[in-house]
């Protein structure tokens, strides 16, 4: 048994303890970091030098969080790869390996996906088998894998970098490898020469969008610190990191396409609002495209408080429009007049003019249909793009594991958010009698969602016998939209104790006081989307609860099933890339790849594929590091 050191991105850390432990492993301090089993102390930065990596490591603590954590070449000080994750071995155990190990509304997933007893896994030299668990063995811990027929193997708990949970797509179990057989690296070999190609394909795109001019906007002015310090939270050091990263996109000579990836509620949208507040700051106007207009209204009067003070026109295109106020707000649009617009798919229609648009911010991109996503892939050409999802779509978050597209990951909670309890049960009349007046005593609210049109009056109208104190309303898309605004305003102000809804609660939504959800037919509803209405409770500091109701007494589909238990599992606070993740594994990845990209990936499952496809891009951009480290655990 020995004793290791993870350090995650994100996580609170007690500085001094901290630096304690460094030391308990046997690192040694020093003034100036110059040899292997070193660390050093500057400030709130750490660099450490372990044996077990090729290159050494800057953490950066930022008010007792771990704000980044960096691969650096020492010589020039030059930040080579960013982790989300750093795995310590003690300093004897560190200097019997001979490998890179760990460094090598790790790649990009590795701190994601957890492996469990029972799960495929792939193992870099031996190929996929089955793990059963940990073993003890002569007081050392071993990873124990199932490989083909009577095949077993244990691996030293201080290899533990070597093995990566298998993620194939569309739910198919792989086939195990034989040990002592070639067959492992042939198909490792074939997966190489087949990635080739794509990595050049890859490669062209990234070029053909680097090389497009975009516009380079100025550096931020008095004013852009005036709405940072109006903030009335404090920002989250994965928040600051999504900022700077996007400021940074947008000075830049080339167009913006970044994806910001954070979970419902982590602050999104305050990412947003700073850059389209830095687009006007130049002069440019900013687009805001979001599913629905319930989120076009609450987006559009967040706008408007935190951009009260400047003299900055934010306006809205929507359904909660008449047609002679959309009529006056597209003529102010061509001629320059309004700064900021928010609204839903009519916004990038053929009818809609700016004068010089410079941002299209796009809330949800998975919502949208394959028209607007063609849309998208115009503007991305001309102008700054900025996607902000949950749950990114398959495409999007593959090219951005890759890093064909920039992301940046907001994966710290907001101080006192509490993870949502859930619960998956048949549909009773009496649990949800139960859990209804249990929020209503508490002085809550409760989101109820039906998400069929046809019947949703009848919920409605049995909830109201179930609870004859309660009062309870009905919204959907297709009603009136003042009777929709109505509605929703009358929900906010709390004189509506129960919300009957379809999913056009599912994206932004934030009232503080909604603290319970149930769904009826949860089986019915996609993963991202179970994922995305579960976010809309639990955004205040009290416990909330999710309820999945399933029929009663009727069996539901094995991807349903695997649907529901994911949702369960992914409790934690920040699980929405873990949901993309899942929910690629359980869909299959469509046609994003292609037939024999998709051939590979299962052959060696996608961790493994991201690995050779960046190694390859390594060789192909003449990286010669990165590529070198690459090889020697990859080959």
């Amino acid at each position: 048994m020995f004793k290791t050191l993870k350090i995650y991105l994100g996580e609170r850390v007690d500085y001094k303890s901290l630096v304690k432990s460094f030391s308990e492993l046997g690192y040694r301090r020093v003034s100036s970091l110059g040899a292997r089993d070193e660390f050093s102390l500057k400030g709130s930065s750490i660099s450490i030098y372990p044996s077990s990596y090729e290159l050494p490591l800057r953490i950066e603590v930022d008010d007792d969080l771990i704000s980044s954590i960096r691969v650096f070449n020492p010589h020039s000080g030059d930040i080579l790869e960013e982790h989300r994750m750093l795995i310590l071995l003690p300093v004897k155990l560190s200097k019997l390996k001979d490998k890179e190990s760990i460094y090598l509304e790790s790649t990009p997933i590795e701190s994601f996906l957890d492996i469990k007893k029972g799960d495929y896994v792939v193992h870099i030299n031996h190929g996929v088998g089955r793990f059963l668990g940990i073993k003890t063995l002569k007081g050392e811990d071993f990873f124990l894998i199932k490989y083909f027929g009577e095949d077993r193997l244990y691996i030293s708990i201080k290899d533990a970098d070597l093995i990566q949970r298998y993620l194939g797509f569309g739910g198919r179990a792989p086939k195990l490898s034989k040990l002592g057989s070639k067959d492992w690296q042939s198909l490792k070999s074939k997966a190489k020469c087949g990635i080739e190609s794509f990595a050049k394909d890859l490669l062209k795109i990234q070029a053909e969008r680097t090389s497009l001019k975009g516009y380079s906007f100025s550096r931020d002015t008095d004013w852009q610190n005036d709405l940072k310090s109006s903030f009335p939270y404090r920002e989250t050091s994965d928040q600051l990191k999504a900022i700077e990263e996007v400021k940074r996109d947008m000075e830049s000579t080339y167009a913006m396409d970044r994806l910001i990836c954070g979970d419902v509620g982590y602050g999104k949208t305050e990412v947003a609002l700073r850059a389209a507040f830095k687009a006007v700051m130049d002069n440019k106007q900013v687009s805001m495209l979001v599913p629905t207009t319930i989120l076009a209204q609450q987006h559009y009067q967040r706008f408007l408080e935190r951009l009260a003070q400047f003299p900055v026109r934010v306006d809205m295109l929507s359904r909660f429009r008449t047609g002679k106020e959309q009529k006056g707000i597209l003529a102010d649009l061509k001629e320059g007049k309004i700064d900021i617009i928010i609204g839903t798919h009519g916004l990038i229609s053929s009818s809609v003019e700016f004068k010089d648009l410079g941002l299209l911010i796009i809330d949800e991109e998975q919502r949208f249909g394959v028209i607007q996503k063609e849309r998208f892939k115009q503007y991305r050409q001309v102008v700054d793009v900025l996607t902000l999802t949950a749950t990114p779509i398959p495409r999007t978050l593959y090219m951005s594991l890759v890093g064909i597209k920039g992301m940046s990951v907001i994966n710290t909670p907001p101080e006192e958010r509490l993870p949502v309890k859930t619960y998956i049960s048949e549909y009773d009349d009496n649990l949800i009698k139960r859990v209804i007046r249990r929020e209503l005593k508490r002085g809550g609210q409760v989101f109820f969602v039906n998400n069929r049109i046809r019947g949703i009056e009848r919920m409605a109208a049995k909830l109201k016998r179930l609870l004859p104190k309660a009062e309870i309303a009905v919204a959907h898309g297709r009603m009136e939209e003042r009777d929709l605004a109505d509605i929703m305003a009358r929900f906010l102000n709390s004189e509506i104790d129960v919300l009957v809804s379809t999913t056009i609660i599912q994206s932004g939504i934030d009232i503080p006081n909604v603290n319970t959800l149930i769904i009826n037919r949860a089986d019915m509803f996609g993963l991202a989307g179970l994922y995305q209405l579960k976010g809309r409770v639990g955004r205040y500091n009290r416990i909330a609860y999710a309820y999945f109701l399933i029929p009663k007494g009727k069996p539901v589909s094995d991807d349903a099933s695997r649907r529901l238990k994911t949702i369960i599992e992914e409790s934690d606070l920040g699980a929405g890339f873990k949901i993309a993740i899942r929910d690629l594994e359980i869909r299959g990845a469509g046609n994003i790849l292609g037939q024999e990209q998709h051939g590979f990936i299962q052959s060696v499952g996608f961790d493994l594929y991201c690995r050779l496809l960046k190694q390859t891009i390594y060789k192909l951009t003449g990286d010669e590091i990165k590529e070198k480290i690459f090889n020697k655990i990859n080959n």
